[in-house]
């Protein structure tokens, strides 16, 4: 058996520095219901998987968005205990992965002690992960350090926050699961691990900063809000041409702004060619990082990561040499392809077989397994394309029904459609609209890259056979029955 990423940690020593907070660490039972983006008409076969959690002051219980997602059922069972409690879902925030849990039951709550948040450690700081990962039922302890600190790709989010990497293996059933200090205080959130046939044993923590933001977002205001996340493109500044052709003096740094999200708060007062030189007093490098802690540089999201919804912020920059400060307002803005979906089943419409939905990175990550195989404009929309407005969708065909009526249209799949007979789509509600409300003669898709004519009165004679043939209740989903606007 080999040793954990700490080397010879002594692990009698570790269990008695842990050992009275392992209490605190319970095991989280979900029984999951996925969406089934294919066939949004239906859902996926309910899933079991278990993870970790810990207990926190106020009766609650923190564990990963992941662990809970889609839930149908969710229990928890104590360390030593034979029975598991019904558990309640107060807040799940998909872009920092953590979950807030809480049990109604009063024997949960005896005989346990909440952990306690420490602060943000520095490097080498030794941590212990306690969870309960695959391969037993007990609890488990692995112990490390903290090897590296940086903004990191949360993948269940699809965001950048702040994040530990730890040499503590991390594995599957981990998540969720408390990482301490050697004083025994939280400071972190097992939450990911590095799959990688050249790394071994680097496991990734979301750190106390994160992890207060959301209790207090949720505190603040009754339910997850959101981080608020940069609107804009921006490139680093170190060639000194672009500096000097961007009118910077040589004491000046910054960043280039290229291209600003017009749904994004910061479209009010940013430009592309903006030169952004300070965000809330705090100088910006030319390679887009900000002091952190002694010796440290770190990126400069980071500053916006730490505020919340509705603060303010001045931003100091440079257009056409000339020095201008804002003050800003901090909002989460919707993506044009956002990276998660609102609850319950997702949103679709049918009509003469063709089954017309919103991209989402959910349905994106459902239809094909890797990011690699996503079609080529599709993942170029995903990573760039910006949204006009905040109720703008990306609407798709996304498989074709095969009936007499759709007859040389088999084979589109996943392909974007633009405009219903010369007036360009918004979004799958006005789109549902403006097709149950043609009178016509033809309707006409436009799509990315060719296009689809039908006789409108055929085309909806045959949505209902359709709809029989394939055991299909609706040709809409429910949120779209109210449509009446077009």
């Amino acid at each position: 058996m080999e040793k954990n990423g700490s080397g010879d940690h002594n692990l009698a020593t570790v269990s008695a520095r842990v050992g009275p907070l392992m209490d605190s660490v319970v095991k989280v039972f979900c029984v999951h219901t996925k969406p089934n983006f294919s066939l949004p008409w239906q859902r996926k076969r309910q899933h079991r998987s278990s993870s970790t959690g810990f207990v926190i002051a106020g009766r609650r219980i923190l564990t990963n968005a992941h662990s809970v997602e889609y839930y149908t059922q969710v229990k928890l069972k104590k360390r030593g205990s034979d029975t598991k409690y019904l558990a309640t879902v107060l807040a799940i925030g998909a872009e920092c992965d953590i979950a807030l849990l809480t049990v109604k039951d009063d024997e949960f709550w005896e005989g346990v002690s909440p952990a306690e948040f420490g602060e943000l450690p520095a490097l080498q700081d030794a941590v212990t992960v306690v969870g309960y990962p695959i391969g037993g039922d007990t609890i488990s302890v692995t112990s490390g350090v903290v090897s590296r600190m940086e903004i990191l790709s949360y993948v269940h989010g699809w965001t950048e926050l702040l994040g530990l990497q730890v040499d503590a293996a991390i594995n599957s059933g981990n998540s969720g699961g408390p990482a301490f200090n050697d004083k025994g205080n939280c400071v972190g959130i097992a939450f990911q691990s590095m799959k990688h046939e050249d790394a071994e044993n680097i496991g990734y923590v979301i750190p106390t900063p994160v992890i207060i933001h959301f209790i207090q977002d949720y505190e603040r205001n009754g339910a997850y809000t959101g981080f608020p996340i940069i609107g804009f493109e921006w490139q680093k500044m170190e060639n000194p041409d672009l500096r000097m052709a961007m009118g910077m003096k040589s004491d000046q740094k910054g960043i280039l702004v290229t291209r600003v999200e017009a749904t994004a708060p910061e479209a009010v007062v940013l430009q592309p060619s903006d030169v952004i030189l300070s965000f809330d007093g705090v100088g910006i490098g030319n390679d887009g990082t900000v002091p952190f802690r002694h010796g440290e540089r770190i990126g400069f999201n980071y500053l916006i990561s730490k505020k919340y919804t509705g603060d303010h912020a001045k931003i100091k920059l440079l257009r056409d040499s000339v020095m201008h400060e804002f003050d800003i307002k901090l909002d989460p803005y919707k993506k044009l392809i956002p990276a998660c979906i609102k609850d319950g089943p997702p949103s679709y419409y049918i009509f003469a077989g063709f089954v017309f939905t919103a991209v989402s990175v959910p349905y994106l990550f459902s239809e094909y397994s890797d990011e690699s195989d996503v079609p080529v404009e599709l993942l170029h929309k995903l990573h760039h394309s910006m949204a006009d407005s905040k109720d703008e969708e990306l609407l798709i065909i996304s498989q074709v029904l095969v009936a007499d009526i759709n007859i040389g249209y088999e084979n589109i799949t996943n392909v974007q459609v633009t405009a219903v007979n010369g007036k360009p789509v918004k979004n799958l509600k006005s789109f549902t609209s403006m097709v149950e409300s043609c009178s016509e003669e033809y309707l006409k898709f436009d799509l990315e890259f060719n296009k689809v004519v039908l006789r409108t009165e055929t085309a909806k004679a045959a949505t209902a056979d359709i709809l029989a043939t394939h055991c299909i209740p609706s040709a809409m989903s429910d949120d779209l029955k109210t449509s009446s606007e077009v």
